[in-house]
Protein backbone atom coordinates (compact mmCIF):
# COMPACT_ATOMS: atom_id res chain seq x y z
CA UNK A 1 0.00 0.00 0.00
CA UNK A 2 1.48 3.13 -0.57
CA UNK A 3 0.64 6.44 1.19
CA UNK A 4 0.09 9.76 0.20
CA UNK A 5 1.91 12.38 1.05
CA UNK A 6 -0.07 15.76 2.21
CA UNK A 7 0.92 18.90 3.11
CA UNK A 8 0.11 20.52 6.17
CA UNK A 9 -0.29 24.44 7.11
CA UNK A 10 -1.74 26.05 9.90
CA UNK A 11 -2.81 29.08 9.06
CA UNK A 12 -4.50 32.02 11.31
CA UNK A 13 -7.42 34.06 9.80
CA UNK A 14 -7.48 37.71 10.39
CA UNK A 15 -9.36 39.02 13.87
CA UNK A 16 -9.76 35.76 15.46
CA UNK A 17 -7.64 32.59 15.63
CA UNK A 18 -8.59 29.62 13.59
CA UNK A 19 -5.91 26.46 12.11
CA UNK A 20 -6.99 24.29 9.87
CA UNK A 21 -4.88 21.73 8.30
CA UNK A 22 -5.31 20.08 4.77
CA UNK A 23 -8.65 21.87 4.67
CA UNK A 24 -10.21 20.74 7.80
CA UNK A 25 -10.59 22.89 10.52
CA UNK A 26 -9.23 21.77 13.63
CA UNK A 27 -10.57 23.88 16.21
CA UNK A 28 -11.42 27.83 16.26
CA UNK A 29 -11.02 30.68 19.00
CA UNK A 30 -12.22 33.92 18.91
CA UNK A 31 -9.29 36.44 20.76
CA UNK A 32 -10.10 39.78 22.08
CA UNK A 33 -6.71 41.28 21.90
CA UNK A 34 -5.48 42.82 25.55
CA UNK A 35 -5.80 46.55 24.39
CA UNK A 36 -9.31 45.81 23.79
CA UNK A 37 -9.70 44.46 27.31
CA UNK A 38 -7.94 47.08 28.80
CA UNK A 39 -10.12 49.30 26.77
CA UNK A 40 -13.50 47.88 27.79
CA UNK A 41 -12.20 47.59 31.37
CA UNK A 42 -11.40 50.96 31.59
CA UNK A 43 -14.61 52.53 30.13
CA UNK A 44 -16.89 50.26 32.64
CA UNK A 45 -14.56 52.15 35.63
CA UNK A 46 -15.07 55.42 34.15
CA UNK A 47 -18.94 54.78 33.51
CA UNK A 48 -19.42 53.21 37.09
CA UNK A 49 -17.35 56.21 38.73
CA UNK A 50 -19.40 58.42 36.92
CA UNK A 51 -22.57 57.01 37.78
CA UNK A 52 -21.77 56.71 41.56
CA UNK A 53 -22.63 60.12 43.64
CA UNK A 54 -19.98 62.44 44.38
CA UNK A 55 -19.72 63.75 48.00
CA UNK A 56 -17.57 66.43 48.89
CA UNK A 57 -16.76 69.85 47.95
CA UNK A 58 -15.47 71.97 44.64
CA UNK A 59 -15.35 75.16 43.41
CA UNK A 60 -12.96 78.26 42.77
CA UNK A 61 -11.16 80.46 44.89
CA UNK A 62 -10.25 83.85 43.81
CA UNK A 63 -8.12 87.06 45.53
CA UNK A 64 -8.76 90.60 45.47
CA UNK A 65 -8.55 93.54 44.76
CA UNK A 66 -5.32 92.97 42.89
CA UNK A 67 -4.39 96.77 42.56
CA UNK A 68 -5.08 99.11 44.85
CA UNK A 69 -7.09 102.37 44.32
CA UNK A 70 -10.73 102.89 43.18
CA UNK A 71 -12.04 99.97 40.79
CA UNK A 72 -11.54 101.26 37.01
CA UNK A 73 -13.55 100.22 34.64
CA UNK A 74 -12.66 97.17 32.15
CA UNK A 75 -9.95 95.90 34.74
CA UNK A 76 -10.54 92.76 36.29
CA UNK A 77 -10.30 93.73 40.59
CA UNK A 78 -9.55 90.05 41.19
CA UNK A 79 -7.77 86.97 39.94
CA UNK A 80 -7.45 83.52 40.78
CA UNK A 81 -5.44 82.31 43.78
CA UNK A 82 -3.44 79.96 42.48
CA UNK A 83 -1.48 76.79 43.71
CA UNK A 84 -2.58 77.84 47.04
CA UNK A 85 -2.74 74.82 49.67
CA UNK A 86 -5.80 75.05 52.03
CA UNK A 87 -6.49 73.46 55.50
CA UNK A 88 -9.90 71.50 55.43
CA UNK A 89 -11.15 70.95 59.08
CA UNK A 90 -14.48 69.22 60.89
CA UNK A 91 -15.62 68.93 64.32
CA UNK A 92 -12.56 66.70 65.06
CA UNK A 93 -9.60 68.24 63.87
CA UNK A 94 -7.94 68.27 60.36
CA UNK A 95 -9.85 66.41 57.84
CA UNK A 96 -7.55 67.00 54.23
CA UNK A 97 -5.57 69.76 52.76
CA UNK A 98 -6.12 70.38 49.41
CA UNK A 99 -4.27 72.60 46.56
CA UNK A 100 -6.16 74.88 44.15
CA UNK A 101 -5.44 74.28 40.41
CA UNK A 102 -3.75 77.35 38.37
CA UNK A 103 -7.12 78.84 37.52
CA UNK A 104 -8.18 78.50 41.76
CA UNK A 105 -10.13 75.78 41.06
CA UNK A 106 -10.39 72.39 43.18
CA UNK A 107 -12.76 69.46 44.15
CA UNK A 108 -12.07 67.06 47.00
CA UNK A 109 -14.33 64.18 48.16
CA UNK A 110 -15.65 64.40 52.02
CA UNK A 111 -17.81 62.75 53.87
CA UNK A 112 -20.98 64.40 54.68
CA UNK A 113 -20.39 66.57 57.64
CA UNK A 114 -19.92 70.46 58.15
CA UNK A 115 -16.06 71.87 57.79
CA UNK A 116 -14.19 75.27 57.76
CA UNK A 117 -11.56 75.56 55.25
CA UNK A 118 -8.30 78.44 55.66
CA UNK A 119 -5.49 79.05 53.80
CA UNK A 120 -2.66 76.79 54.93
CA UNK A 121 0.73 78.56 56.83
CA UNK A 122 -0.89 81.36 56.64
CA UNK A 123 1.26 84.29 58.09
CA UNK A 124 -0.11 87.31 60.13
CA UNK A 125 -1.26 90.83 57.93
CA UNK A 126 -4.28 92.18 56.69
CA UNK A 127 -5.01 89.53 54.29
CA UNK A 128 -7.73 87.65 55.01
CA UNK A 129 -7.88 83.84 53.27
CA UNK A 130 -10.49 82.46 55.18
CA UNK A 131 -12.02 80.54 57.03
CA UNK A 132 -14.60 79.63 54.88
CA UNK A 133 -17.90 77.37 55.83
CA UNK A 134 -19.20 74.39 53.73
CA UNK A 135 -21.92 72.18 54.35
CA UNK A 136 -21.44 68.69 52.48
CA UNK A 137 -24.44 66.53 51.93
CA UNK A 138 -24.47 62.87 50.73
CA UNK A 139 -23.96 62.22 47.30
CA UNK A 140 -23.67 65.74 46.30
CA UNK A 141 -20.87 68.31 45.59
CA UNK A 142 -21.23 71.23 47.35
CA UNK A 143 -20.10 74.56 44.95
CA UNK A 144 -18.96 77.04 45.92
CA UNK A 145 -17.17 80.46 45.15
CA UNK A 146 -15.03 81.88 47.91
CA UNK A 147 -12.91 85.11 47.54
CA UNK A 148 -9.98 86.05 49.49
CA UNK A 149 -9.37 89.55 50.32
CA UNK A 150 -5.76 90.89 50.09
CA UNK A 151 -6.85 93.83 52.13
CA UNK A 152 -5.39 96.28 50.02
CA UNK A 153 -6.91 99.83 49.51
Amino acid sequence: MRRQAYTTYATPKPNATHFSISGFQLFSIDVISTPSILSCCLLLAVALYASEPQTGIEGIITVGPVHGGPARVGVPDSRPLANATFIVQNEKGTATFFTTDDQGRFRLSLEPGHYTVSLKDKKGGIARYGPFEADVVAGQMTRVEWRCDTGMR
